[in-house]
């Protein structure tokens, strides 16, 4: 038996010890339903157990009117600051208004890379079963640097730039992940049989930066033949590394393939920061009825806390989401249940 030294501690952790790091996180609830999904993630991340003060910052369409932008400079400035937020969805006019919040803030921050993992979840019946892929996408330029003008009346000309140093970058992200994460495979997609010197310079790029890593196995496609042949067999592709119009919607395809949008995580990843979002739109029909379905930003979240060095506590969390999913009295209407956005959040809750 032990004896105790007089004058001697018990050694115990300190209660801030126990209580695990503090983060510091912004948080933008977005406008539509994006307010109760990410108050359904907030939640949910304080359920299991990790500690966050949250910094929050209103944006949408509400916050367009009253500054010219959705997205107040504040909330950037805080991002830089911080390294990180979780972000809700953030309406876009069609055809005019405002520029897309999205854009502007990828591009303000430089992140640089679009991270959507798809991955089928058991309870969600679709057409294909065991869909495990990743989508990685440049995210500051292309088509989507927004230079467009009017040539003549009728006549509208908008320029995609490529750039060697972005091109770069995103495979070497690419790569780089598919080490870590032990996948096999990288794609490149492209339109170089069009656009030669474009898209030809994205994949000198992408070949460049294979060279590098020999045990992963690269090869390309043609971004409407990608298409075809996700819809057929998407088994066949592990990680697929394209540029940003390509990216934006072959991720939303895939997606369809495991349910849709509001299943999917998101993640966009600079140097320095990262932004985690619901990748869904802010679904104004539904908005305040209390039916919207969490399950993308309560992922985005899991993403989120692994990037904050919290992988244990996300595991738990995507352990309790897939049990809720097989809740049909928890579960939101557009998942086959007959539950709200509460009675799936407290199922989650409930289950870690």
């Amino acid at each position: 038996m032990r004896t105790k030294t007089k004058g001697s501690k018990k050694s115990n952790p300190s209660p801030a010890a126990k209580r695990g790091k503090l983060h510091h996180i912004v948080l933008i609830p977005g406008d539509g339903i994006g307010p109760e999904v990410t108050d359904a993630a907030v939640k949910v991340i304080e359920a299991a157990g990790v500690r966050v003060k949250w910094e929050m910052f209103q944006a949408g369409s509400e916050v367009a009117l009253r500054q010219g932008s959705p997205l107040p400079d504040a909330a950037i400035d805080a991002i830089t600051r911080l390294g990180c937020a979780l972000k809700g969805p953030i309406s876009t006019p069609v055809g005019g208004g405002y520029t897309s919040a999205n854009v502007k803030l990828r591009q303000r921050l430089s992140l640089y890379a679009n991270f959507r993992p798809i991955r089928s979840l058991p309870s969600i019946k679709t057409r294909f079963d065991e869909v495990d892929l990743i989508v990685i996408r440049e995210n500051t330029e292309d088509l989507y640097s927004g230079i467009e003008h009017l040539v003549v009346p009728g006549v509208v000309e908008s320029i995609k730039i490529i750039t060697e140093a972005a091109s770069t970058k995103i495979a070497q992200f690419a790569f780089r992940l598919a080490r870590r994460l032990k996948r096999k495979r990288v794609t490149a997609i492209h339109k170089a049989n069009i656009m030669k010197l474009s898209d030809g310079l994205f994949l000198e790029c992408c070949r460049s930066v294979a060279k590098q890593f020999a045990e992963v196995e690269y090869n390309e496609r043609i971004v409407d033949n990608l298409c075809m042949q996700l819809v057929t067999n998407p088994a066949q592709f592990d990680v697929l590394l394209m540029e940003n119009l390509y990216g934006d919607i072959v991720s939303d395809l895939c997606a369809g393939m495991v349910g849709g949008l509001g299943v999917v995580p998101g993640a966009n990843i600079g140097e320095n920061m990262a932004v985690f979002e619901s990748v869904h739109g802010s679904a104004p029909d539904i908005a305040g009825k209390g039916i919207a379905n969490p399950t993308a930003i309560i992922r985005s979240a899991i993403m989120m806390l692994d990037y904050l060095g919290e992988a244990e506590a996300g595991k738990r969390i995507y352990k309790g989401l897939l049990k809720a999913l097989q809740d049909v009295k928890a579960k939101t209407p557009d998942l086959g249940g007959k539950g709200t956005t509460e009675t799936f959040t407290a199922a989650i809750v409930r289950n870690l």
